[in-house]
């Protein structure tokens, strides 16, 4: 049974972060240049259909086949959905890719491994409708930021670590290659000293067991990368309150021999904030969001 003192954690966190979205969305709109397809429906759990649905976005008057960009937003695994990631999915799909934006079932109300489980099936979503939406299964990418990148990284570890795979029996080997990923402020080891009262709240309330060395050694982001690991983007900026969990996942990309590159924006003088990259607005975001997708295009293969 769902902790109440967990479910008032996410449910301040939900006020507090959709506050927060609101207000940076204000007056956006969807560009005339872009293509959407909206509320298509990836999974058949009855409990939660508002949860499994995702959108595609595309550059308008584009023919083809375009490589992909999967959008696994963050939230503290509590918060969150594609809604809140639209404005920012639609300005990668400027850059010259097929944006796949998700929504997927969040804790407390349904626990690890949900989310995992919700990326896979977009993972195949995108295999069984590939034709139809002009997806280059040669060329997929993922971007996620903070618990978004942790899940992300969970995932990259899973499809790329035959042993790690164990962990997560429903992901099965697909006619598609995740060619990159950019992990965007993200948290990798769920539980550090100093950590925030809230987070370990959050920690707890989604993983089955609240939180055991076990569980947060599997669930450690940057535990088991291995060298197939995917090509990555790590970034984080200054001002970002998880700043030095990047350090985690650069370390463990460069002791496994992984393609990477890091990236800080900000400044001392001019700090940024956590996940200041989706907002289109800014003018940091476009220069990381370039960059980003030039890391994405120079994989890309034909």
């Amino acid at each position: 049974m769902m902790n109440l003192i967990q479910k008032i954690a996410a449910n301040k966190i939900r006020k507090e972060f959709g506050g927060f979205d609101k207000k940076r969305d204000e007056g956006q709109t969807t560009p005339d240049d872009i293509t959407r397809y909206d509320n298509i429906k990836y999974g058949d759990d009855p409990k939660w259909p508002q949860w499994q649905l995702l959108d595609v976005y595309r550059p308008k008057g584009v023919e083809g086949k375009l490589p992909v960009i999967v959008s696994v937003h963050g939230g503290g695994w509590v918060y969150g959905n594609k809604d809140v990631y639209q404005f920012y999915c639609m300005r990668l799909a400027q850059r010259g890719f097929a944006v796949v934006n998700f929504s997927y079932r969040l804790a407390p109300e349904e626990i690890f491994p949900a989310a995992i489980e919700d990326t896979e099936k977009v993972f195949n979503w995108i295999c069984n409708n590939a034709d139809q939406y002009g997806l280059d299964l040669n060329n997929v990418f993922a971007v996620g930021d903070s618990a978004g990148a942790h899940l992300l990284s969970l995932y990259a570890s899973a499809v790329s670590n035959d042993e790690y795979a164990k962990n997560y029996p429903f992901i099965q080997k697909k006619n598609l290659t995740l060619r990159g990923v950019a992990l965007n402020c993200g948290k990798y080891k769920l539980k550090v000293p100093g950590d925030d009262k809230n987070i370990t709240l959050l920690v707890k309330g989604y993983l089955p067991h609240h939180g055991t060395e076990e569980e947060l050694d599997m669930v450690d982001g940057s535990a088991h990368v291995t060298k197939n690991f995917p090509p990555a983007f790590v970034m984080t900026c200054n001002g970002d309150f998880l700043y030095s969990q990047a350090d985690y996942m650069t370390k463990a990309l460069e002791a496994a021999g992984v393609q990477y590159e890091y990236h800080c924006y900000g400044t001392d003088e001019k700090p940024l904030w956590h996940v200041f990259h989706c907002d289109p607005k800014l003018e940091e975001a476009v220069v990381c969001n370039d960059q980003e997708c030039a890391f994405f295009k120079k994989l890309c293969v034909n």
